[in-house]
């Protein structure tokens, strides 16, 4: 069974979003897990790829964009990209995508946007009416 991670920050603002996602990735990296982030699209895909880089000058968390060579075990996509692992899929676009429930985890990180907190709720319902093992993490 498939479990999903909603992270809610007390924040509104992408900002807090992308740099709370750098630090779980650090996290997840630690427990030797490969991780696709689903972003909403190449521009935001690339902007990412730049703040995994520069997010802490003590921090090495590689990564590529999806179809980059070498590969790393963090891989970066849009649209219908998708990384051979089925490991964690990390969603920082709005809709979470049918074949994320392929993946053995789901992660949500929800910012106290108005467009953010719908997608998520109506992502969180998908995930519950799958049976999907829930969990929530307060951040506030």
């Amino acid at each position: 069974m498939s479990r999903a991670d909603y992270y809610i920050l007390a924040d509104a603002d992408p900002d807090s979003r992308e740099l709370f996602l750098c630090r779980l990735c650090e996290k997840i990296l630690g427990l030797g897990l490969n991780i696709y982030i689903h972003m909403p699209s190449e521009s935001d895909a690339e902007r990412l790829d730049q703040r995994l880089w520069a997010f802490r000058p003590d921090a090495f968390v590689p990564h590529v964009i999806l179809g980059d060579k070498p590969s790393a075990p963090i891989e970066i996509g849009h649209g219908e990209q998708r990384p051979e692992h089925r490991e964690v899929f990390i969603n920082l676009a709005l809709s979470l995508p049918e074949d994320a429930f392929e993946f053995q985890r789901i992660v949500e990180i929800v910012v106290q946007d108005a467009d953010v907190l719908e997608a998520t709720r109506q992502n969180y319902q998908r995930c519950r009416d799958r049976g999907v093992e829930l969990h929530r993490t307060d951040m506030r």
